[in-house]
Formats: C-alpha cells, structure tokens, sequence
C-alpha cells in the first residue's frame, strides 16, 4: 500500500489502517441494510477501508445485526476483503446466558467463530476486547488469543474502555508470554471528554499502541446541535447523552458554534479534527449516516486546524487541571 495522509500504521505495529474507521453502530434502526450497503460503498471508494463493528452492535433489530450486515455486503463484493482491515469486538453480553459474556477461554473463542460466521470471512483483523473484565485473570486471555492467532483466525488483538493500568498489566503478561499483546486502545475521546489525555493515552503511547478516537463529538454535542435544534434537523444529537450535556455545556457550546463559524467551518469537522490533530491519536471511530457524514470527516482530516484554532479551542474546552498527563495534571 502507499502510503497517503488517509492512511497510517496502527502502533507499533506494520497494520496500515486508514486514519478514519467506519463504525457501524448505526446500523440497524437507523440505517437498514441496503442503505448501509451504499454507505460502505461510497466509504471505501474514498479511501475510509477500515470497519470497526462489534459482536452486539445491531441490538435495536438483534446482537450481531451489524456483522450480519457487514457479511451481507462482503458476500456480493468478494474482492473488497483483501482491501479492507476488518475489526470487531468481544466480551459483552450477546444474552443472558453466562456463558455468552465476559473473557473467559470460552466464550472469547465461540465469539470469535460466531463473529467469522456472521461477516463471511475467514479473519478478523483487530480482534478487540469491548470492555475490561477484571474477574478473569490475563493468563487466560491471552491464551485464547494466541490460539486464535495460531489459528489463522485472528491478527491483532485490541482493547477498547480500558484505564491506563489495565494496559500496563495487559502488555506486561502478554510480554511474559512472548506475545505481542494489544495493538491499540479505542477510548472515547473529545473537546468535552478529556481525561484519556490523563493516563489511558500516555499508557497506550508507553506501549506502543495505536489509539482509536470513538465518540470524537460526544454523541453529536459538537456536530452543531443548537443549529440543528433550531431547524428541528436533529437526530443522533437531539436525543441521549448529547441532550444532557447540553443542559452543562449550553455557554460553551454557544461559543464553540461561533468559532466554527469564524473559522468558516462546521463544527462536525472542527470536532473531528481537533480530535485528530491530539498526540498519539492514530484515528477516529465515525458511526455516518449519510456520504455527507463520510466527506466531513474527511474535510476534517484533509484540513488541519491551524494553531490559533487549536490555542481557541483549548480555551473553550480546557483540558483537566494544568494540562498533560497525569500526576502533573493535578500537581500545583
């Protein structure tokens, strides 16, 4: 592959991935099949070729739609497997069933095959843990991924809601088994939301992990939600976690939508870039709706913020305490 400002390795790793992931959260209720189609369609012809999915992504029809999905559309596009990097999750409760949740040998290795089974392939690429799962010791886990890797079915494993010990002790009992251990960190990232900038990023930095950015405008908080209120447009963020914080945020986010508009910006793309433009941050987890969604985030990439921007922003979203990681964040 090339290489291209679209594209980047993912850590320490050689895993070329593009800067943008295709999250398929939306899938499902909000967007059905054919419309999905379409949407990775026009994603990958402009370069966005890494899907991020996870085994309980689609429960607003069923857990497991969204891969479904994602199968559905490799099965009429064969070719489109190799040129794409493929990635999904574990460890969430897919029933009520004990044995269908959490990071025993088990259920990491029946998910796994369930997952393949659903996407139509052979591989997955990113195989990443949902959340951490502290009653199960990483001896075990680590030895259902080595066989998934010995396996052919898996090539690298990823952690997603981890802190930042959870890392160190994930990459020190992986190093004591001679593994590679985890490859990135998806951890939600924003304006609003800064405490990975605390431990979890300057861990996954230490470790040589790549970090994936979900969330990069806090459920659409930062998408331009009092613009799209008032022309009664919105959707993902006139609803959830986006509505709430809004009823904390109202000043600030009226004074980031001015900026965006000074800079001759959406806010969409602002939030997004100022995401991407953060160290260590290898890429953003995107959940579109619509190619607009798509080309946005592509704006935001292809058009840096300029420092002045940036220096604004911090001073609308300060970062926790003095700045940085941890303990000097809070040191005074």
């Amino acid at each position: 592959m090339t290489h291209s400002p679209l594209h980047t390795r993912l850590g320490r790793t050689g895993l070329q991935i593009s800067k943008l992931a295709f999250g398929t959260v939306n899938f499902g209720g909000r967007l059905d099949e054919a419309g999905a189609h379409r949407l990775l369609d026009h994603a990958v012809a402009q370069g966005v070729t890494f899907l991020d999915t996870a085994n309980t992504y689609g429960w607003r029809v069923h857990k497991g739609h969204a891969e479904e999905v994602i199968g559905s559309w490799l099965a009429t596009r064969p070719s489109r497997r190799e040129d794409i990097v493929l990635a999904t999750k574990v460890g969430d409760p897919m029933d009520d069933s004990p044995y269908r949740q959490g990071l025993s040998v088990r259920n990491i290795v029946s998910a796994c095959e369930a997952s393949l089974r659903r996407l139509g392939t052979e591989w997955i690429d990113l195989y990443q843990i949902h959340h951490v799962d502290r009653a199960v010791g990483w001896d075990e886990i680590w030895q259902a991924m080595e066989l998934l890797v010995a396996q052919g079915k898996i090539r690298y494993t990823g952690s997603s809601n981890f802190a930042g010990w959870d890392i160190a002790r994930a990459q020190e009992a992986a190093r004591q088994r001679h593994f590679l251990g985890l490859a990135s960190e998806q951890c939600v990232y924003n304006l609003v939301t800064r405490h990975a900038e605390l431990e979890v990023i300057p861990a996954a930095q230490a470790y040589g992990l790549g970090v994936l950015v979900w969330s990069p405008l806090h459920g659409g908080l930062l998408s331009g939600i009092l613009r799209k209120l008032r022309e009664n447009t919105a959707v993902k963020s006139g609803q959830g976690r986006a509505l709430q914080a809004l009823e904390h945020h109202r000043e600030t986010i009226e004074a980031y939508e001015k900026l965006c508009a000074d800079l001759g910006r959406d806010p969409a793309e602002v939030g997004m870039a100022w995401a991407l433009s953060r160290p260590g941050v290898s890429g953003l987890v995107i959940g579109p709706r619509t190619p607009a969604h798509v080309d946005g985030a592509l704006a935001a990439l292809h058009e840096p913020l300029h420092q002045d921007a940036l220096d604004r922003l911090d001073a609308l979203f300060p970062p926790i305490g003095r700045g940085g990681p941890a303990p000097d964040a809070w040191l005074s």
